[in-house]
């Protein structure tokens, strides 16, 4: 954790010294850096001895957890660091609060003049007296750390615990002392003693995934000594890998079991030649327990040297990281799950009422079953209070480990934690900062990993440099390594995006290494407890203002949900904010000004406020990288001021209903990769220039051909991605000219796209005049939409189309020439269309759903896709298969269809083609089929036992309405 915070204040020292802080022009560097005349010694001072102090960090971070003055000296000094960041950024904000001033009105000009000479001179001393403190305490620091003789270490991206620090594992067990794992093993032995499908890429790999603590050995060692397993393999081997992956060592094991005596040999290649000569033919089983290794260069070695071996032959791994797994080219992976609560009071009350009278267990017993629910599942951790409680004979002491958090007891630090810490060890020194921040957040919550990633990049954990976006990527990647070494669970993915959860040992693991450095502020009386807050989420009750005099070096702030009407005048003081929300507070625009001069705000959420408008002042805050107003459904415009935030790189205005255009000069913001836009069916006032955000990579809706708003605009937004929803006006040519425009197939990131014609849907008088017109226009050239349609073409990688109002008289071909990879199709409310496209042709289509087409009266079998009246067509030497991977079929609201052509008895006695095999093949079946709107078919087939039902009764879902 001290290296991390150093390593940021570093950073933000060279920029300093290097006179590189965003935003400053090079001409006016000079005039700034007078802020800190007089102080350059010290600042140069500052990076030279903090540079030193992180050379020796690797070994005093290994011996805080047991040598508390260490422990308090690496306080003081990430204290520090803090305080580092702290005055660069007061330096930074007096920069950016003088550039905004330099664009007041005239008016104002004489005032500003006036004052600012003082300003610059208060601002001048402010700093260079606390860069002076800063020294003075960085120099006592620096002669305590003489007292501990730290060696200077290299603190690389990876630092591996000794093996000194780990214990070796055996595969000795007693299944007695082992609760609720009866399944695993049995899952795992199953897996263990199937016979392998083909032998040629060597022995099949099994890997057990799961967080330290959670019984990944034990299951192991269990089906090690299942009888079945003994019975199945000639030989075999544990090998417990826990440090570094050493070959020399592992292939010493194997041949010392192999051969029941220790190698006299040191040479890798040697000993593997040993390791294949004493396996080769044999069935065997080679565990390979807590391996960390994610270099295939270092695993392929060993694994090549075994290859000989027999038929049936298994490797069984166990690791916490699902990478090993896949390094270790692992075909099944076993996922431990929790342990119940019963379950976990049984293992612990093994140990705890060990020497305890039974009378004393009667007593104990009902703490005891509560305190178990603590574990949460962790084996480890029911071990760990078991041992605690053994010491404890009293119901007193029992409650007091009740009422206690796990960070906080005894040996938790002793005897838990020592076995996260090796996960955590293995982490950079930025990851290890982004995973303790997460103790932020209230145990069991739900988190939201889009604005977790937003906070690390506020908080500077993820550094400073690099293009728009790079942040965003780096704080993903980071993400996906905590995930796969177990330190999230539970995830879920939906519109919104991706939310997790940490399971509550990890949890306060995370508040072990964090203590008070953050806080969910979800009770006002912690105030006495916080000294240094860097951020503070408070979502029930407003902070008092006492609270807010511990917190004036906040970078993240929420006060979301707090029913704030106006928002409170110290907020205003924040200036190291980087981070604030204040969703789902009923505020209004002059509250919203209190807010304006925080001048390093990056991120800014507003959503479902109620506003009805936007103070042009929020131009100002100009380092603002996200501003969310999505859910003001009142507010109508935007002010051309948003246009000043050249680093805005997301704008996020979903489900602002009533808003009707854009700023005039959006181009302006070159960095803007997100607008996303949904459920703003008013936004009609695009202006040009729109084109020019090339950047673009998501856009929800596009509304086009009404108000000032071109489907043209969209030709060189190729960098759009994901879904986009075209809600399209045609009133004539030109309509159909911006449509070829619009150039889709170049869009190849767009997966899901809705094309909706809005043509007679006008609501206000001029809009049902324009309408009319389109109307007109559309009776005297009747196919305009359908040359529209066809010059949206979309990129051949489309997975989802949707159509919807379409009035053309027929499809366009491109829906059955080229979307070869298109899985959903939906069509509805297309009233002309007298029949459907041959999208039987489509490969790949899972899902297809028709609802009210008015005139469709048949189908027939180029609706499969099968031309003519025979198979002539079809050559002789192969099968045509239709509609092959259709899963789900769904047809509603046809009041005109009368009949599908049926050519199920052609098919039976022809097998040049094949139609929907699902419906006779149930291992690729159609799975759903819903009937609605069809008198003659509900009719026909409402009855379970007469004749028409056959048909359809081995379809496991059919709907009939």
């Amino acid at each position: 954790m001290a290296y991390a915070v150093v390593s940021t204040a570093l950073e933000k020292l060279s920029d300093f010294v290097r006179g590189r802080l965003p935003d400053i022009a090079l001409g006016k560097i000079g005039e700034e850096i007078n802020l800190i005349k007089g102080v350059e010694k010290e600042v140069l001072s500052l990076s030279s001895e903090l540079t030193t102090i992180r050379d020796v960090l690797e070994d005093a971070e290994k011996r805080r957890y047991k040598e508390k003055s260490i422990q308090n000296w690496l306080n003081k000094l990430e204290d520090l660091s803090y305080d580092v960041e702290d005055v660069l950024d007061e330096w930074n904000f007096a920069i950016r609060k003088r550039q905004t001033e330099d664009y007041v009105p005239p008016m104002r000009k004489v005032r500003s003049l006036i004052t600012s000479p003082f300003e610059k001179v208060a601002a001048h001393r402010d700093i260079a007296v606390k860069i002076k403190g800063l020294k003075e305490r960085l120099d006592l620091i620096v002669k305590e750390k003489e007292r501990y003789g730290f060696t200077v270490g290299t603190f690389g991206q990876v630092a591996y615990p000794r093996q000194s620090e780990r214990d070796g594992s055996t595969s000795f067990v007693d299944p007695k002392e082992i609760q609720g794992r009866e399944d695993d093993k049995e899952a795992l032995v199953s897996k263990l003693i199937r016979e392998s499908a083909g032998q040629e890429s060597g022995p099949d790999v099994v890997s057990i995934v799961g967080p330290g603590g959670i019984g990944k050995t034990t299951v192991a060692q269990l089906a090690y000594n299942d009888d079945r397993v003994k019975n199945c393999f000639d030989s075999r081997i544990w090998i417990c890998v826990s440090d570094v992956f050493d070959e020399v060592r592992i292939a010493k094991g194997i041949v010392e079991i192999l051969e029941k005596k220790s190698p006299n040999v040191t040479e890798l290649e040697a000993l593997l030649n040993r390791v294949t000569d004493s396996i080769s033919g044999k069935r065997f089983l080679l565990v390979l327990d807590d391996v960390w290794n994610e270099d295939y260069s270092k695993w392929q070695p060993i694994k090549n040297s075994i290859m000989c071996g027999g038929p049936g032959s298994k490797i069984l791994v166990t690791t916490r990281s699902e990478r090993v797994a896949k390094v270790m080219r692992t075909i099944e992976i076993h996922r431990l799950g929790l342990l119940s609560d019963t379950d976990c009071w049984l293992l612990m009350q093994q140990i705890a009422f060990f020497g305890k009278r039974e009378e004393e267990h009667v007593e104990l017993q009902d703490t005891g079953k509560n305190i178990a629910k603590k574990c949460k599942g962790l084996p480890l951790a029911a071990k760990v209070l078991g041992s605690l409680l053994l010491f404890k004979g009293t119901v007193e002491e029992w409650e007091t480990v009740l009422k206690s958090e796990i960070w906080q007891l005894e040996k938790a630090e002793v005897d838990l934690f020592p076995h996260l810490l090796l996960s955590y060890n293995e982490l950079s020194a930025a990851m290890k900062r982004c995973f303790s921040y997460c103790s932020i957040f209230p145990k069991d919550s739900k988190i939201d990993v889009k604005k977790l990633i937003r906070m690390w990049i506020a908080l500077g954990y993820l550094g400073s440099g690099g293009s728009p976006g790079d942040l965003e990527l780096r704080g993903m990647e980071y993400f996906d390594t905590l995930r796969m070494r177990s330190f999230f669970q539970d995830f879920v993915e939906d519109d919104d995006g991706m939310s997790c959860k940490m399971h509550d040992i990890v949890h306060d693991f995370a508040q072990f290494l964090i203590k008070n450095k953050s806080h969910n502020l979800e009770d006002p009386s912690l105030v006495s407890q916080i000294k240094v807050n860097r951020s503070l989420l408070c979502h029930k009750e407003l902070p008092s203002e006492d609270l807010l005099d511990f917190v004036t070096c906040l970078k993240v702030l929420s006060l979301c949900g707090c029913q704030l009407e106006e928002i409170p005048a110290y907020v205003a003081n924040l200036i190291h904010l980087r981070y604030l929300d204040l969703s789902h507070n009923p505020l209004t625009p002059q509250a919203l000004q209190t807010i304006c001069k925080l001048y390093n705000l990056q991120i800014l959420y507003l959503k479902y406020c109620g506003l009805k408008e936007i103070p042009g002042e929020v131009g100002d805050l100009i380092q603002l990288k996200e501003l969310d107003l999505s859910g003001n459904s009142w507010m109508k415009e935007l002010p051309e001021t948003i246009c000043n935030l050249h680093n805005l790189e997301t704008l996020n205005l979903k489900c602002c209903e009533y808003l009707s255009g854009l700023p005039q000069d959006i181009h302006r913001l070159i960095n803007l990769r997100h607008l996303p836009n949904g459920q703003t069916y008013n936004l009609r006032q695009i202006p040009q220039g729109f084109e020019q955000l090339t950047t673009l990579r998501t856009l929800d809706q596009f509304n086009a051909g009404i108000g000032s708003s071109k489907l043209g605009y969209l030709k060189k937004l190729n960098q759009l991605s994901g879904s986009l929803e075209l809600r399209i006006h045609v009133h004539g040519q030109e309509d159909v000219k911006e449509a070829h425009k619009a150039e889709l197939r170049n869009k190849k990131h767009i997966k899901f796209l809705k094309i909706i014609f809005l043509n007679g849907t006008g609501e206000s008088d001029e809009e049902e005049l324009v309408e009319n017109e389109a109307m007109e226009a559309l009776q005297l050239h009747p196919d305009l939409q359908s040359l529209s349609m066809e010059a949206l073409e979309p990129h051949p990688d489309l997975q989802s189309l949707s159509i919807f109002l379409y009035d053309g008289t027929k499809f366009p071909n491109w829906i059955t020439s080229s979307l070869f990879h298109l899985k959903s199709l939906t069509i509805e409310y297309c009233s002309l269309c007298l029949t459907l496209p041959p999208l039987g042709k489509l490969p790949c289509l899972e899902e297809l759903r028709v609802e009210e087409m008015n005139r469709l009266e048949f189908l027939n079998r180029e609706f499969l896709g099968i031309s003519g009246t025979n198979n002539a067509s079809v050559p002789s030497s192969s099968v045509v298969i239709r509609f092959p991977k259709l899963k789900i079929l769904g047809f509603a609201c046809c009041p005109r269809w009368t009949e599908w052509e049926d050519i199920t008895a052609e098919e039976a006695t022809n097998s040049a083609f094949s139609i929907m095999p699902c419906l006779k093949h149930l291992a690729s079946a159609l799975e759903n089929l819903n009937i609605a709107g069809s008198l003659h078919l509900s009719e026909h087939y409402k009855d379970k036992n007469g004749s028409g039902w056959s048909s359809l009764a081995h379809i496991p879902h059919v709907y009939v309405f």
